[in-house]
């Protein structure tokens, strides 16, 4: 027995796992839910090479009154089918409590996460790690505490929820950041090439020039957004909380201080270019109106990004530990 001062379900398991001596490590909840000698076939997966072994309680069987016909029916099946989805897996059952994994698996895990989110935080940074998981089925029975669960299905799925995004930068950042900056970009391409006061028609919608606010804050938004992806990336590569892709790799490669210092420089002298062509041609007209408000907005747009990506050039750096190649960043 261990007392763990710290509450909370992975300040517990953290502090087990850190007294233990074994090689193979089984964990589960005390409440007579799970059968362990269930947990001998997980330790014989590890022996043939596993480095985790989940329970299966869909394959295995679930008692009446174990499971909460929403955690069934809902919770469990959608936060399982949402993992597979971002992190490319086969799982099916993301959330059984009965596991074992090698304690060289565990070391490399580097787990901290106290509450809850710690069954996800383990499976999810294994799966980034590619490691061999295996999966057996288990039973689940009513637990045998004789009070109410401390589990709050809603907010420990939001929390399994959250950190499941915390972990998918491309998902959290890139997917919605690219398909925002896509749509502003043909928006404001689209009342680019109408010019002056025109409608931009689709279908039976029209759309003005105040439409151009919204395209250039989406692509502001976007630009934004796809660099704290990056960040976001780099910084998990860095920590060695998942592995890089070879286009990651590639793109790392190639990506230096001076080229995001000079990309934005470029953004920025062509706004400013553009603006100052619209300023002398007002000049020119002696002050007369001007019809330029899209033209305006977009130059201006090409000045914001253009700044955007000149300081994120410098983060990326900070994340890579105050490099000027990113590609360095990795395994140190």
């Amino acid at each position: 027995m261990v007392h763990v001062a710290e509450r909370g379900y992975g300040a517990a398991l953290i502090s087990g796992f850190g007294t233990a001596r074994s090689q193979y490590l089984v964990m589960g909840d005390s409440d007579c839910s799970y059968d362990f000698v269930e947990a001998v076939p997980m330790i014989g997966e590890l022996l043939n090479g596993a480095d985790l072994c989940m329970g299966n309680r869909f394959r295995g069987g679930i008692k009446p009154g174990a499971m909460p016909w929403k955690n069934r029916y809902i919770g469990n099946p959608a936060l399982s089918g949402i993992l597979r989805v971002l992190f490319k897996t086969d799982i099916g059952d993301a959330h059984c409590g009965l596991r074992a994994l090698t304690a060289p698996a565990l070391e490399r895990l580097n787990l901290s996460s106290t509450g809850m989110e710690f069954a996800s935080e383990m499976l999810l940074k294994s799966v980034l790690l590619d490691f061999k998981i295996a999966e057996v089925p288990v039973t689940l029975s009513p637990d045998e505490r004789g009070r109410p669960p401390h589990l709050n299905p809603w907010r420990d799925g939001m929390r399994h929820l959250i950190y499941m995004f915390l972990l998918s930068p491309s998902w959290l950042f890139m997917v919605p950041g690219v398909t925002l900056g896509l749509l502003g970009l043909a928006m404001m391409t689209a009342l680019l090439v109408v010019g002056g006061d025109e409608l931009v028609q689709i279908g039976g919608v029209f759309f003005g020039s105040h439409w151009a606010v919204m395209a250039s804050a989406a692509m502001i938004i976007s630009v934004q957004t796809v660099a704290m992806g990056m960040f976001a990336q780099l910084y998990n590569y860095k920590e060695l909380i998942r592995r890089p892709s070879r286009r990651a790799l590639a793109f790392l490669n190639a990506s230096r201080l001076e080229y995001w210092l000079l990309a934005g420089m470029l953004l920025i002298a062509g706004g400013l270019a553009w603006i100052s062509t619209i300023t002398f041609g007002w000049i020119a007209s002696d002050y007369a109106g001007l019809s330029a408000m899209r033209g305006m907005i977009a130059a201006g747009t090409m000045c914001v990004i253009g700044a955007q990506v000149f300081f994120s050039g410098f983060l990326m750096s900070v994340v890579s530990g105050n490099r000027s190649r990113h590609l360095f960043a990795i395994g140190d």
